[in-house]
C-alpha cells in the first residue's frame, strides 16, 4: 500500500498542488464561521436585535459565496493533477502488455485506469474537503464553546477510527472484485474470439459454462463487496448520529453551565451541515474509491511494469515452428478442432493453410502465436514456449485489422517506433499502400478509422506488420478485403521480406504462392505442395475448384516452385 499511496503522492505535481490548496483556503472561513453566525443570530433574534441577527446571517452569506469561489477555482486545477497521472498510466499499461502480452490488459486499460483516474480525483477532492472541514469546525467550536467541542469531538473522532478498522476487510473483497472482473475478460474475450471454430466443433454449451462460471464469480464478488456497506453505516452512526444525541442529551446541562440557546444550535450546525456530512464523504471515498485506487492501481503497477524497465523473456535461437502432437479443443467433452498434430516450419518458410471455413485454421493461428493454450501437445517457437518468447517476436494481422486514431505515421511504426521515413517509405512501397497513404494526406495526416474501408484499414496494419521486426509474421486471412491484384502485391512483398511467414488463405491465389501447403480436413492435416496435394487431397482438389481464378487473374497465378 504505501507504494501505491507515494505513487499517488508523486502524481501530486508541486505547481499544481500548491494552487490548489491556495484556493482551498477561502473555503475554511465559510466552514468556520456559519456555527458562530448561527448562534449570534440566533441570540439576537430571541434579544429582540433583528438587524444585528439579519446582520449575522448576511455575513454568512457573504463568506459562503468567497468559498464557492475558492471551489470553482479547485475544480479547475484539478485537471492538472488527473490527466498527467492517466496518461502515465495508459503508457505503463500499453507498454507492459507490448512485452509480455497479458490478456488482462484490455481490462485494466478499458476500466482499471480509468477507475484509478477518476477515483484519484475523487480522493484528492474529499480529503481536501474533509480537511478544510475538520480545521474550520473545530476552529469555530473552540472559539464559540470549547465545552460543546468536548462533547462532539471524541465520538466523531470515534466513527472516523472504526471506519478505518474495516477497511482491511474491504480490501480483501475489492481484490476479489478486481480478479473476477480481469477473469471475465479474459473468458469472454476467449470464446468470443473462437466463435467460429466453437460453432463448427459444436461447444456451445461449453463456451456458456465457461463464460458463465466468471459471471457468477464476478456477481458474487460484487454482493460480498455490497456488505461492506453495512459496517460503514454502522461507523456513522458512532461518529455522525452520536455526537448529535449526545449534544441533545447534555443540552439542559450546558444551558445550566451558561451555554446560550444560540449557541448551542451554532453546535448543532457544525454537527449536521459540518461534520456529518464530511464523515459520511470521507467514509465512502476511503472505504470504497479509496481502497479501489489502492488495489487497482497496484494490479497496473504489479501487472505493468515501467516503460524502461526489461521484460523477461526467452530469446529463441533462429526462428523454426514446431508442433509436436497439438491439440485442441473448446472443452472436456467437444470434439478436438486440431488432433494430434505434428509440423516443423522451418525458419525462412512461406506456408499457407487452407480449409473449409470453421475446420481451425484461425485457431491453428492463435496456438501459434500463443493466444490460446493447447489442449495438449506443444508449440515450440525456436524451442522456445510462446508464453516465453518476447511477443515483438512475432506479429498476427487478422481479418479485422485494427487502425487507431492518430497519425498515419503513429500507425505505421506502432510496432517500430524507431523506424526512419525511409524504411516507412520502403514499406508503403513493398505493400502496394501508397496511394492510400497519399489520399490520407501523407505520413503526418490523422487516420480517422471509420472513414477507412475495411481493405484500407488491412493495407495499413499490412504496411505495420511488414516494419516490425518479428521474425514470424502469421496473416489470418488478413488480405481478404483487398482485390486480388493488391492482395498478390502484399503477399509477395512479405514473401521476399526476412522471416517465416504463415498465411491462412482464404483464395486458391495465397495457396499457390506459398512453398508449402497445409491442408486442414478436419482432424487430420496434410501438407505438401500444389503439385502433390492435387495428386494425394481431395478437400485441396475441391478446394482448387471451388477458388478457381478467373481468366483475367489466371495468368498472374504460378505454383510456386
Amino acid at each position: 500500500m504505501k507504494r501505491e499511496l507515494s505513487y499517488g503522492a508523486a502524481a501530486l505535481r508541486k505547481r499544481a498542488t500548491t494552487r490548489l490548496i491556495a484556493w482551498s483556503i477561502p473555503e475554511i472561513l465559510p466552514t468556520a464561521i456559519y456555527g458562530i453566525a448561527v448562534a449570534h443570530a440566533t441570540d439576537n433574534f430571541l434579544a429582540g436585535h433583528v438587524w444585528q441577527g439579519i446582520a449575522w446571517l448576511g455575513g454568512l452569506v457573504a463568506t459562503a459565496c468567497l468559498g464557492a469561489t475558492g471551489a470553482r477555482q479547485v475544480y479547475g486545477r484539478l485537471g492538472d493533477l488527473v490527466e498527467p497521472l492517466r496518461d502515465d498510466l495508459v503508457r505503463r499499461v500499453v507498454a507492459g502488455a507490448l512485452r509480455t502480452g497479458d490478456d488482462s490488459a484490455v481490462a485494466r486499460l478499458n476500466r482499471q485506469v480509468e477507475i484509478v483516474r477518476d477515483t484519484f480525483a475523487g480522493l484528492v477532492l474529499v480529503i481536501r474537503s474533509f480537511a478544510v472541514t475538520l480545521f474550520g469546525v473545530l476552529t469555530g467550536l473552540l472559539s464559540l464553546a470549547p465545552l460543546v467541542a468536548a462533547f462532539v469531538v471524541p465520538p466523531f473522532l470515534l466513527g472516523f477510527a472504526l471506519s478505518l478498522a474495516v477497511l482491511g476487510m474491504a480490501a480483501d473483497r475489492v481484490r476479489a472484485s478486481l480478479q473476477a472482473d480481469e477473469d471475465l475478460a479474459a473468458s469472454a474475450g476467449m470464446v468470443f474470439d473462437g466463435v467460429r471454430d466453437i460453432t463448427a466443433a459444436g461447444a456451445e454449451e461449453f463456451a456458456g459454462r465457461l463464460v458463465g462460471e466468471p459471471i457468477e464469480a464476478h456477481a458474487a464478488a460484487e454482493r460480498a463487496l455490497a456488505k461492506v456497506a453495512a459496517l460503514r453505516t454502522l461507523c456513522f452512526a458512532v461518529g455522525g448520529w452520536l455526537p448529535l444525541l449526545i449534544l441533545l442529551a447534555t443540552g439542559p446541562w450546558l444551558v445550566g453551565r451558561g451555554v446560550s440557546t444560540g449557541t448551542l444550535l451554532g453546535g448543532l450546525t457544525y454537527v449536521l451541515i459540518g461534520l456529518q456530512p464530511a464523515l459520511n464523504t470521507v467514509m465512502g471515498a476511503l472505504g470504497d474509491s479509496g481502497l479501489r485506487y489502492v488495489i487497482t492501481l497496484g494490479r497496473i503497477l504489479d501487472t505493468s511494469p515501467a516503460a524502461g524497465q526489461p521484460c523477461r523473456a526467452d530469446s529463441p535461437t533462429g526462428f523454426d515452428v514446431r508442433l509436436r502432437g497439438l491439440s485442441f479443443a473448446y472443452g472436456p467433452n467437444a470434439e478436438p478442432v486440431l488432433d494430434k498434430l505434428e509440423l516443423t516450419i522451418p525458419e525462412g518458410e512461406h506456408l499457407a493453410v487452407v480449409g473449409p471455413s470453421g475446420i481451425g485454421k484461425s485457431t491453428l493461428a492463435g496456438l501459434v502465436c500463443g493466444m490460446l493454450t493447447p489442449t495438449s501437445g506443444q508449440v515450440l517457437l525456436g524451442g522456445v514456449q510462446p508464453a516465453r518468447v518476447t511477443p515483438a517476436a512475432r506479429v498476427l494481422i487478422p481479418q479485422e485489422a485494427y487502425v487507431f486514431t492518430g497519425t498515419v505515421m503513429d500507425n505505421l511504426t506502432y510496432l517500430l517506433p524507431n523506424a526512419t521515413t525511409p524504411q516507412v517509405a520502403d514499406a508503403v512501397d513493398a505493400i502496394g499502400a501508397a496511394a492510400l497513404i497519399e489520399r490520407i494526406g501523407g505520413l503526418t495526416a490523422d487516420v480517422r478509422p471509420g472513414e477507412l474501408s475495411a481493405g484500407e484499414r488491412q493495407l495499413i496494419a499490412l504496411v505495420r506488420a511488414y516494419l516490425s521486426p518479428a521474425p514470424l509474421v502469421v496473416l489470418d486471412e488478413a488480405t481478404c478485403f483487398l482485390d486480388p491484384e493488391a492482395e498478390r502485391v502484399a503477399e509477395e512483398a512479405f514473401a521476399k521480406r526476412e522471416g517465416t511467414l504463415i498465411v491462412i488463405a482464404h483464395r486458391i491465389s495465397s495457396a499457390l504462392r506459398a512453398r508449402r501447403i497445409l491442408v486442414l480436413d478436419g482432424n487430420q492435416a496434410t501438407l505438401g505442395t500444389h503439385v502433390s496435394l492435387m495428386r494425394k487431397s481431395r478437400m485441396y482438389r475441391d478446394l482448387h475448384g471451388s477458388w478457381a481464378p478467373t481468366t483475367q487473374n489466371r495468368s498472374q497465378i504460378q505454383p510456386a516452385s
